[in-house]
């Protein structure tokens, strides 16, 4: 396993706990759960851009990914 795909499970799983944390947040109609799971979807919003930004950053500087000399 490497580390850019080790990112890539990451962002997955960020992805998808973002989905339940909106569809928390859609479905429950106490006020206090919706803004709790709302800022959560937020804070994972930003959590998904920064590993998204670092597996960028490995995938442009990896080895692995540049042409043969």
């Amino acid at each position: 396993m490497t580390v850019q795909s080790d990112l890539e499970k990451a962002v997955a799983a960020a992805q998808s706990a973002l989905g339940t944390y909106e569809t928390f947040a859609a479905s429950t109609l106490d006020d206090s759960a919706k803004q709790m799971f709302q800022e959560l979807s937020g804070d994972m919003e930003h959590h998904i851009d920064i590993l998204k930004g670092r597996l960028a950053y490995v995938t442009q500087n990896n080895p692995m990914n540049k042409p043969l000399s």
